[in-house]
């Protein structure tokens, strides 16, 4: 059996883990009754399997597994941390150390990769969206907190890890040794393109770069500038509050976003007008990897009327987490509450879907047999910036007159947006 079939019949297993504990934590939803009834039959099925598995298995390791496929059903970005890893977890994160510049989820009971931060040791090495993290250092990821995975990737400058990447085109997984490095994330650059198009691209909102954003809109206007185009592609890091404040930059009213949780009441964040600084057309740019505070951006900027966003649907992150300490010193790192589109979307569930669908890179598919599936992205000329093209079309020409146009040269419309490896997220049902 090779290790891709492994991995997805490990995937189907946490399916299943996942249909039997899913009803347990629908806190809203379900009666005390209904969340018992769902405990009993996960204590029969532990039962079943400690008294007629092939051989005596593992108890501490099956309950650790059904821990994590609970947490990931719910929250993809979850940890469950044992007393120790807590502690290590406490003490270390605060300290910025070195690391290889990967944003992680998690994926089949696995650890996947969110994105890579552009320049960073992970994004040379050429890791991206579609690619999952099979070990680390030798050690299995399967069921492996998401926390304690971060933990295993830092380290000192000049230190090496080696990653097992799972590569849903190659049937073994890949052998990658990276050196760490103390990461930086981009700055943000701009652009005058021609007919008085301005382009500015961040990937990333950490820091201070929306204020360097605001200064970049405020040059580009002063050069002329009669229409703006926003590059948030691969911007995975920032926190929603950047988001929140980038979407401001654009917007003098409306709401930008609001939080809310089952213990965490709803708080909105409407625009203030004081912090507007262009009204000049606007198109967003983006792609599987934009995620967290880019998106709530995104979102607010489209739902509000006040851009067309361009590209591939997003990847879906943008709640509050906190750590919640068990009796015996082990934490969850949960989420609390999530952020919303002003339309009333959960961004962490749905992600943003543009405006203007197009795909940038080649997705992969997997059928019903579990085989990967290719799927050809559309023909363009080696070396053309095919969303840029086309956002500085829709910002130019405006997004009815772009689509007209394109139906009448009997262009194919762009596909449906993807998820990372259009596979469903934990809970959906597979793609037919």
């Amino acid at each position: 059996m090779t290790r891709r079939i492994k991995f997805l019949v490990a995937s189907t297993s946490t399916c299943l883990v996942f249909v039997l504990l899913f009803g347990a934590m629908r806190g809203k939803s379900a009666s005390p009754e209904d969340t018992y009834r769902h405990l009993a039959v996960y204590t029969e099925v532990l039962s079943r399997i400690k008294s007629d598995y092939v051989e005596e298995p593992d108890m501490k390791s099956v309950t650790l597994g059904a821990l994590n496929g609970l947490l990931e059903s719910i929250d993809p970005y979850a940890s469950y941390l044992n007393a120790d890893q807590y502690k290590q977890w406490l003490k270390s994160k605060d300290q910025h150390k070195a690391d290889v510049g990967l944003i992680l989820s998690k994926k089949f009971g696995y650890v996947g990769i969110v994105d890579a931060i552009p320049g960073s040791p992970a994004a040379k090495a050429g890791l991206s969206t579609t690619d999952v993290l099979e070990t680390i250092n030798g050690v299995a990821t399967r069921d492996m907190p998401l926390a304690f995975a971060q933990l295993l990737l830092e380290g000192d400058p000049g230190s090496t890890v080696e990653l097992g990447v799972l590569r849903f085109r190659k049937p073994e997984p890949q052998k990658l040794t990276l050196t760490r490095a103390m990461v930086e994330y981009p700055a943000v650059t701009a652009k005058m393109l021609p007919d008085q198009v301005g382009l500015i691209q961040a990937a990333s909102l950490d820091g201070n770069r929306v204020k360097d954003i605001a200064a970049k809109v405020e040059d580009l206007q002063k050069q002329g500038a009669k229409d703006l185009v926003l590059d948030l592609r691969h911007c995975a890091t920032g926190e929603p509050e950047a988001g929140e404040q980038l979407a401001n930059l654009f917007l003098d009213k409306g709401l930008i976003t609001y939080s809310e949780g089952q213990k965490v009441e709803r708080h909105d964040v409407t625009a203030d007008p004081a912090n507007d600084r262009s009204h000049l057309p606007l198109a967003v740019i983006v792609n599987r990897g934009t995620a967290n505070g880019a998106e709530i951006a995104a979102a607010a900027l489209m739902d509000d009327k006040r851009a067309e966003v361009v590209g591939e649907r997003t990847y879906g992150d943008a709640s509050i987490r906190k750590p919640i300490t068990m009796d015996d010193g082990s934490a969850v790192i949960l989420s609390v509450a999530k952020y919303y589109s002003p339309s009333g979307k959960a961004i962490q569930d749905t992600g943003v879907t543009p405006s203007v669908a197009v795909q940038e890179t080649e997705p992969v598919t997997v059928d019903d047999d579990g085989n990967p599936q290719t799927v050809e992205p559309p023909q363009q000329p080696s070396g053309e910036d095919l969303l840029l093209k086309k956002a500085i079309e829709v910002v130019t020409k405006g997004n009815h007159e772009v689509v007209s146009n394109s139906q009448q040269q009997g262009d194919s419309k762009p596909g449906p947006a993807l998820t990372p490896l259009n596979v469903p997220r934990p809970g959906q049902a597979p793609p037919k």
